[in-house]
């Protein structure tokens, strides 16, 4: 469904992505890991078009993004890191928008805002203004209008950021559902549990390169490990976090 090839960017002169490859099909969940810095967030937007690469492709069903761009807008929807919202909106005005410019029917469209808003409890919410939104208010808004069009494949960079536990665990379920549909989910997350129990396959990122591309279940196999924390550990982490987490609990712990 779609396929990255061979994707490398540089800002100012610094590689932050290098020849990065994957495949992703209909009804696969895949997870994106890598530690701050490692280019996850970097991939997906030239994934979702909104930033070119210096060298590779991304096709979508065999074609370049790059000469499909409405088609891309209409198969794709994204939850980015972070929420820049329109401020001066209320969250069902945004959606409005987000639903006008992907050409939804209007009697539809207000079905389902209304629906979106009732489900993430954010009905009484829904005419004021994003400003006096919470963080996990705007995360709420951000998966709505990422699902307004149906899309084929979900891209989702750190989607339970600032979510409650209860809503959390609603958007596990709603990825396996949406894989039990067809749909194709790029899941790119620091919270190791969540990848672990809903991705059927994980991708590793280190320095901007793939440097695992397996099931869960395979990883662990392979480096011996019981949990995909201690196997993105061992891969992606090059320190000893309880060593470095003893030494700051000393410095602050110093005195006069």
């Amino acid at each position: 469904m779609l396929e990255a090839r061979h994707l490398s960017r540089r800002f100012h002169g610094v590689t932050v992505v290098r020849d990065v490859s994957f495949v992703m099909h209909p009804g696969e969940i895949l997870g994106y890991l890598g530690p701050n810095g490692s280019g996850k967030t970097t991939t997906l937007r030239m994934i979702t078009g909104a930033l070119e690469p210096n060298t590779g492709e991304v096709l979508l069903r065999g074609r370049d993004i790059a000469d499909i761009p409405i088609e891309l807008r209409r198969s794709i929807g994204y939850v980015p890191e972070e929420p820049h919202l329109y401020p001066f909106l209320s969250g069902r005005d945004y959606l409005e928008l987000v639903g006008r410019l992907r050409e939804i029917p209007g009697a539809l469209l207000t079905r389902k805002i209304d629906g979106m808003l009732d489900l993430f409890g954010l009905s009484e919410a829904g005419d004021q203004d994003i400003s006096a939104y919470s963080k996990g208010m705007k995360q709420k808004v951000l998966v709505s209008a990422a699902l307004l069009h149906d899309p084929d494949i979900l891209i989702l960079d750190e989607p339970e950021s600032g979510l409650d536990v209860g809503t959390s665990l609603t958007l596990r379920h709603l990825i396996r559902g949406l894989a039990e549909r067809g749909k194709a989910v790029l899941y790119s997350s620091h919270v190791l549990e969540a990848v672990e129990k809903v991705c059927s396959r994980v991708i590793v990122l280190h320095r901007g390169r793939v440097v695992a591309d397996d099931s869960v279940a395979q990883l662990r196999q392979l480096m011996s490990h019981t949990s995909l924390e201690d196997v993105f550990s061992q891969l992606a982490i090059q320190i000893d976090p309880a060593a470095v987490a003893r030494d700051i609990l000393d410095i602050a712990a110093l005195r006069a």
